[in-house]
């Protein structure tokens, strides 16, 4: 835990872009990023991708104002849900968002609430939002999944995506994701330390008025709490 944080405690300079979803991750990121890193201007990009609800938009809006951020924009690219409905249940008019239970193991490694090239998408129009605003360092939440996973969560990927935005012949773009090596319990411990007030995130896919507690993101999230020792601030629908 200490030698993980030890890396992403490094201290940086000049402004950047965080990916802000709404979520636990990227949350405790922006924070981490702001008081942690000591980065200004820090700008927060939020993306409506045709998701099911907004209530993790209207949860990024309120952290990105408690962070104090210089300016935080809302892209609609909603455009994406009819693209991408066929194969993913996180869209408006995709299938029905499956229990964490109802995932065979076999689909564990890209289950239907995987969203295809989405987080290519939103880092690419990030990039140019951040080249445009001559900020060069993107900052995303990836993290250490311990039910499931996504390829665009992986080392493979930051990598990658950094070799690709390294081509551009004036200032590069580089992306940073210093929460990959930490799984969300840890991340819980790391939001704690900075304040976050995590009663102002949202995970759950399903988007009601309470968390189902039985979706794979609502899952994971119960279980880091748990294994955090302590108790998640928001409340569940009885199941």
């Amino acid at each position: 835990m200490k030698g993980l944080w030890t890396v992403v405690n490094e201290q940086q300079s000049g402004g950047a872009v965080v990916l802000l979803s709404g979520g636990m991750d990227s949350t405790t990121l922006l924070h981490h990023v702001t008081k942690t890193l000591g980065r200004a201007p820090v700008h927060a990009v939020s993306f409506h991708y045709g998701q099911r609800h907004a209530r993790e938009l209207e949860c990024a809006a309120w952290q990105a104002t408690a962070a104090g951020v210089a300016e935080h924009r809302v892209v609609d690219m909603s455009f994406m849900a009819e693209l991408v409905r066929e194969g993913t249940s996180l869209v408006e008019g995709g299938s029905t968002v499956p229990d964490l239970d109802d995932v065979p193991e076999h689909a564990l490694s890209q289950p239907p609430t995987y969203v295809p090239n989405r987080n290519m998408m939103l880092l690419s129009v990030a990039a140019a939002y951040a080249e445009a605003s001559d900020l060069h360092d993107l900052f995303y939440g990836a993290q250490a999944h311990d039910e499931y996973g996504y390829w665009d969560c992986t080392p493979a990927f930051l990598e990658s995506i950094n070799t690709v935005l390294a081509q551009n012949r004036a200032e590069p773009m580089r992306v940073q994701a210093p929460l990959m090596g930490l799984k969300k319990s840890e991340i819980i411990e790391m939001g704690a330390s900075l304040g976050v007030d995590f009663a102002r995130t949202w995970s759950c896919y399903r988007g009601g008025e309470q968390a189902c507690g039985t979706c794979p993101t609502c899952v994971e999230r119960l279980n880091a709490w748990e294994q955090a020792g302590q108790t998640d601030p928001i409340s569940y629908a009885e199941h």
